[in-house]
């Protein structure tokens, strides 16, 4: 059994503010109903506008901050930037979680790796979502690589929005509240799931709950779904209040089961 708390790394853009903030709050709420406890470390690429140029140097950056966080002995981490993995090729997230963990073993710090894409992915098939609707606060052409990278996944985008939001700060800056009214304008009728943020830098976790009580569809965002991740990786319990139907507990299944 752990005695200690479970360090929690991430490989964040260095004008990233949600995903710690988001990530500590979900894993806070869970801490009010189960045992377990968390610290949370960091290390940073650099990267201001979200261009596809941009992201591949900051990408680039990402075995460097793998290296620093094994060296904390991290016990899971995650690559929190959705868009820069998906704009780096179809399927990218096997590539990049592969390797950064190769760069925790070689270290002597071996952690499992997520990335926010993989995460994404992966929590939509949690959910058994195969049509879905989403929001992103991408300039159009970014938007488009990640319609494409979830299709070729498997699933069928049916309606989408960008936000055309090309600063870093100010995705950072969108207001949450206005989610529900842009969820609204969607044709989400015949989705199974809605992704209420596919970026880990736009932040809508305090309208997750009311998201799903307005569509009665299951809402996540690229947040819940790496939450989700750490959890899974980490042989905990995938509940969090607030986070949702996919933090909800009911898709657990323990290690013994799988």
């Amino acid at each position: 059994m752990n005695t200690r708390p479970y360090r929690i790394g991430q490989i964040v853009p260095s004008s990233n503010l949600t995903m710690e903030t988001e990530i500590p709050a979900l894993l806070a709420a869970r801490q009010l109903i189960r045992p377990e406890r968390f610290t949370f470390h960091s290390a940073r690429m650099r990267m201001k506008t979200v261009r596809k140029e941009e992201l591949a140097s900051m990408d680039a950056q990402s075995d460097r901050c793998a290296l620093e966080l094994s060296d904390a002995h991290v016990d899971v981490l995650g690559y929190a930037c959705l868009v820069a993995t998906m704009s780096m090729g179809l399927g990218y997230h096997r590539v990049s979680e592969k390797r950064l963990h190769e760069c925790t073993q070689a270290n002597d710090g071996p952690a499992p790796v997520v990335t926010s894409a993989g995460a994404l992915v992966d929590g939509l098939r949690v959910l058994k979502a195969r049509r879905i609707v989403l929001v992103a606060p991408y300039m159009k052409p970014l938007t488009r690589l990640v319609v494409d990278y979830l299709q070729n996944e498997g699933y069928e985008v049916i309606d989408h929005i960008a936000l055309e939001i090309p600063d870093n700060l100010d995705v950072a800056r969108h207001d949450p509240a206005r989610l529900p009214s842009i969820v609204a304008g969607l044709n989400y009728a015949d989705a199974d799931a809605i992704v209420t943020s596919a970026c880990v830098q736009m932040p809508s976790l305090p309208v997750i709950p009311r998201i799903e009580a307005l569509t009665g569809k299951p809402v996540l965002s690229a947040a819940v779904a790496t939450t989700y991740a750490m959890l899974d990786r980490l042989g905990l319990e995938t509940i969090a209040p607030g986070g949702g139907a996919l933090l909800s507990g009911a898709y657990w299944q323990p290690a013994a089961e799988k």
